[in-house]
């Protein structure tokens, strides 16, 4: 008979498998977290390659990448392009590390993959990304601090430029994705398109915020003296 089973079934006695360290759990979660956003939009050498560029050097290194070849007569390729460029010049306004930056650069990608391959709506849109972020984000945890991608404050910043750079021009996006070259251009010649999202449509955006655990409140300090003073 083996170790954790009796007669007409098993127990759960063996929980735990054997040279299992507290080390290697860690391990394991931190792998399981790696597979949040992944594969990665961007190598390691790839981002090491463009942090030694000005910007149009990013922008021609993101060309090859992406290969990009009608950028002069493919519109959907220049606004992609600029999609990607700005926010790897973004990424380094924020000083991120080389892995901070992959995962970033496959948050941008997989959202246009969802949008494009899936037929995302904004509001599942949203979603993920709070989800993505619960999972990338910082933990109250203290056990998957070190799994973390993102602190507090980066975190927040890359909502707030999710926002900015593709939840408040969506629809243009689906029109890019959904709609055929000729409606493209004529729609660009007619009249630059500006989209006004909806407010409730990003009121969940403060639900995915995230907060430094709150301080407990200190009293007064006593000022020797001071109920003397004020008695008068």
């Amino acid at each position: 008979m083996s170790v954790g089973t009796t007669p007409g079934g098993t127990t759960p006695a063996a929980t735990i498998p054997a040279g299992t360290t507290p080390e290697s759990e860690r391990d394991a979660e931190f792998q399981e977290h790696e597979k949040i956003l992944s594969p990665d939009f961007l190598s390691a050498a790839q981002i090491t390659e463009m942090l030694a560029e000005d910007i149009d050097g990013v922008q021609q290194k993101l060309k090859k990448f992406l290969n990009f070849k009608n950028l002069n007569t493919c519109l959907k390729e220049a606004i992609l392009l600029d999609y990607y460029v700005s926010g790897f010049l973004w990424a380094r306004g924020m000083e991120f590390s080389v892995i901070q930056y992959s995962k970033f650069m496959t948050l941008l990608d997989m959202l246009l993959h969802n949008l494009r391959t899936l037929h995302m709506s904004l509001e599942d849109s949203i979603k993920w990304l709070g989800e993505v972020m619960a999972e990338t984000g910082p933990s109250h945890s203290q056990k998957n601090e070190e799994s973390n991608v993102f602190n507090i404050k980066q975190a927040n910043a890359v909502i707030d430029y999710l926002k900015i750079s593709l939840f408040q021009h969506y629809k243009l996006y689906e029109f890019l994705f959904y709609s055929t070259r000729e409606e493209i251009v004529i729609g660009t010649e007619k009249s630059t398109a500006v989209c006004h999202c909806p407010q409730n449509q990003f009121c969940n955006f403060q639900e995915f915020r995230f907060h430094e655990k709150p301080q407990k409140p200190r009293g007064p300090r006593a000022v020797p003296g001071k109920e003397r003073q004020d008695s008068f």
